[in-house]
């Protein structure tokens, strides 16, 4: 990679309320250089999940500072990876060299626990996604 050049990645669900903001966050956390890091969702809530403000903070990750964003609101570029969490989203405009649907249900209704086993599931996720984009 020119060290001039960034890759942008975005992670794509419904509300961008709990999955793709954990994605989001997740990847910040672990962000190597030369990276940035969006998310946003097809019919956003507004709002991020208490539950995704709580699981975060738990690992010192503060997602209150993050917004509920649309697509149209993210930069309109060709991205190093598009990934959507199982939610079925279809986002033909969003170009992307890596296109993922990670098949995630959705977090919103489940107990703190299993909230937690996702955080886990999609930082391992994340953090695979990172080596494989080191690798092109």
């Amino acid at each position: 990679m020119n060290e001039n050049e960034v890759k942008h990645l975005l992670f794509v669900c419904v509300e961008n309320s709990c999955r793709s903001q954990l994605a989001e966050a997740m990847a910040r956390r672990a962000l190597p250089a030369g990276y940035e890091v969006h998310s946003a969702g097809s019919r956003p809530s507004g709002q991020i999940n208490p539950r995704a403000v709580e699981v975060m903070a738990e690992l010192g990750y503060d997602l209150t500072a993050h917004q509920s964003k649309a697509l149209t609101e993210v930069p309109d570029i060709e991205y190093a990876a598009v990934i959507t969490m199982g939610c079925g989203d279809n986002c033909p405009w969003v170009q992307g060299q890596l296109r993922e649907d990670w098949g995630l249900p959705d977090p919103k209704d489940l107990p703190l626990e299993e909230f937690r086993k996702l955080r886990e599931c999609i930082g391992t996720r994340v953090t695979d996604l990172f080596k494989r984009l080191s690798e092109n």
